[in-house]
């Protein structure tokens, strides 16, 4: 473990599993329960890090795979690392590449997916809805190869390759090589891919220890999450919990199939956290609606990723508290005259400045700036509301305030 890591709990709500920490990493200290800003490609679609500062967001999670495509880690790291190359200077993380396999693979022959429908619904069919003739992924025990989207080359993730390549791009946080399965993956399938994840995850962690005093890379003071896997299945989760969790990792991350529907999500969570050291922070990969943010910091999550509310953002629909599901859609003809900010609480830019009747023109002339204004707010949103979560938290009040959201734990 890094000198400049810890993570220190300092309140646990007396009805659930909640808890706030602070996450201390060389970049800066994360307060958790917090919302990771999804940065693919080393930014937030349509916002600059001194907007992501602005409103108050603490840490970004970049993708491996995406960023050695281009510009590629060579690259990245004789400029300096992530931090310097993008000018955001606070907590970053990197994923492994493990969720593209799945979006070029299973992804793709299933018709799931994290824009799609990631809980396809217990009534769907388990029969793969597309078979790509030539299909852009091929799972070996070595490995993952795969073709670029960009150019068709070929090129081959392994579990030590991923190590060295975040180890070039220098985030705080790093995880190692995974194969993200499908919901509709059979028991069999599923914990085959499962042990080989643990394989995996054995050599990564040892490439991992073997690279961390080297002086060359960016950030000497990076560490290692494990990744839990297992699918929706019970024993498979409490055993890929047990596997990893005694692995010398320095916090954890759900990831993979969650199951069918939310429900099924959080059977994984209550199987699988309690099976995690409790000193340790916990991540789950891809999840972040607002329902998830508070059903999921109820049951001990500390970080959450998640590209819906940007997507959300960048396709006109914004967050507002009391709406149906809690958002808007500025496409609607009813904001054509709407002199109104979308949020009259809201402190951000474009509530204080632009009315939904503007915002609306923007979003259907297809400007660019629509998707700067809307995706500030949203993202504002969740950062206040995390505070509200973290505030409910320290004082008690956890369940009262998903009540008042209409929510409950």
């Amino acid at each position: 473990m890094s000198s400049n890591f810890s993570f220190d709990v300092q309140h646990r709500d007396p009805e659930t599993a909640a808890r706030t920490s602070l996450l201390n990493t060389a970049h800066g200290t994360v307060h958790t329960p917090a919302f990771v800003g999804v940065a693919t490609r080393a930014t937030i679609k349509a916002l600059e890090p001194q907007a992501l500062v602005d409103i108050g967001l603490q840490i970004v999670i970049s993708n491996t795979y995406h960023l050695h495509l281009q510009p590629g880690e060579d690259i990245i790291a004789s400029l300096g690392g992530l931090h310097r190359f993008s000018g955001w200077n606070r907590p970053t993380m990197t994923d492994s590449g493990g969720f593209q396999v799945f979006s070029l693979g299973a992804s793709k022959e299933h018709g799931v997916g994290k824009v799609a429908s990631i809980f396809p619904g217990a009534k769907m069919s388990a029969k793969p809805k597309i078979r790509p003739s030539n299909p852009l992924v091929k799972l070996t025990e070595l490995g993952v190869d795969f073709r670029s989207v960009i150019d068709g080359s070929l090129h081959t993730f392994t579990p030590e390759s991923v190590i060295t390549i975040e180890r070039k791009l220098g985030a705080d946080i790093i995880l190692p090589l995974d194969e993200c399965t499908s919901p509709l993956h059979d028991y069999a399938y599923t914990k085959r891919s499962m042990e080989r994840t643990h394989r995996w995850a054995q050599r990564g962690l040892a490439a991992f220890q073997l690279l961390k005093d080297d002086p060359t890379f960016p950030n000497p003071d990076q560490v290692l999450y494990g990744i839990i896997q297992g699918g929706a299945y019970h024993d498979l989760r409490l055993e890929s919990a047990r596997v990893i969790g005694d692995m010398d990792f320095d916090g954890f991350a759900i990831g993979g199939s969650l199951g069918r529907s939310k429900s099924d999500m959080w059977n994984v969570l209550d199987w699988s956290i309690p099976l995690l050291r409790d000193e340790a922070p916990r991540h789950l990969l891809g999840i972040g609606e607002i329902e998830d943010l508070f059903t999921c910091v109820a049951r001990g999550i500390d970080t959450f990723d998640c590209a819906a509310p940007t997507r959300l953002a960048r396709n006109g629909s914004v967050f507002l508290k009391g709406a149906p599901r809690h958002r808007i859609n500025l496409r609607n003809a009813c904001f054509a005259a709407d002199d109104g900010p979308i949020d009259p609480t809201c402190d951000c830019f474009t509530c204080r400045t632009h009315s939904r009747a503007y915002l609306r023109h923007l979003c259907r002339a297809g400007e660019f700036s629509f998707y700067r204004l809307a995706t500030l707010h949203n993202l504002r949103f969740l950062v206040r509301l995390m505070g509200d979560i973290r505030e409910a938290i320290e004082s008690g009040t956890l369940t009262a305030l998903a009540h008042e959201w209409e929510f409950t734990l």
